[in-house]
């Protein structure tokens, strides 16, 4: 179970860079405000739910060994 948390954690935090640089790039090219705010706030999100996958992973490891 600890493998699974480990591999969707890995999985969300590429997902949370994909879209902080999907964000850099919007901000560069001088996009809509309203995208802007919008990805801001998915990587909020992703962020969140990275961090809980991770707690996860950390408690099933302890409680294997």
């Amino acid at each position: 179970m600890s493998t699974l948390f480990n591999i969707l954690s890995i999985l969300v935090m590429v997902a949370v860079v994909f879209v902080l640089i999907r964000g850099l790039i919007n901000m560069m090219r001088g996009g809509s405000g309203n995208t802007s705010n919008k990805l801001m706030q998915a990587r909020v999100a992703l962020q969140f739910v990275a961090v809980i996958f991770i707690v996860l992973a950390l408690y099933y490891a302890k409680s294997q060994s």
